[in-house]
């Protein structure tokens, strides 16, 4: 008996870890808002589960900020054609999207434009979608 309590004390932990793990969009980031962001891409990471860029930010008078924006899982933006090298630094990019409910600058991607050569990333739905450069 002693032990059955604590496999299922076990698997409730694990269940509730899985659970926080992966976050709804709506949860983490405020859905009823819209930001927008015009800078260069500082890095990429192209990890799972979910992509991310870090984009700085130049502020009048104050320098540099840098803001976090979240994309899509990785395996959809595989499936849409989004390799490692799609965003490089220093790409000059404009990304709108929802920011975050628990940090400052962090934001949800919606759609991410390089106007350079054409390049959109858009969320639509819950899809990821491009459109290749010029």
């Amino acid at each position: 008996m002693k032990r059955w309590i604590l496999l299922f004390a076990a698997g409730i932990a694990i269940s509730v870890c899985a659970a926080r793990a992966h976050h709804s969009v709506a949860g983490a980031y405020d859905t009823s808002k819209q930001v927008s962001i015009e800078g260069v891409i500082a890095q990429f990471h192209f990890v799972n589960p979910h992509p991310f860029v870090t984009v700085e930010v130049q502020q009048r008078g104050a320098g540099a900020k840098q803001w976090r924006g979240e994309m899509d899982n990785r395996r959809e933006l595989v499936a849409v054609g989004v390799t490692g090298e799609t965003i490089e630094p220093g790409d000059r990019v404009i990304v709108t999207g929802n920011p975050s409910r628990s940090e400052s600058s962090a934001i949800y991607i919606r759609k991410l434009d390089r106007p350079a050569d054409g390049f959109v990333y858009e969320q639509v739905g819950t899809s990821p979608r491009i459109r290749a450069p010029r």
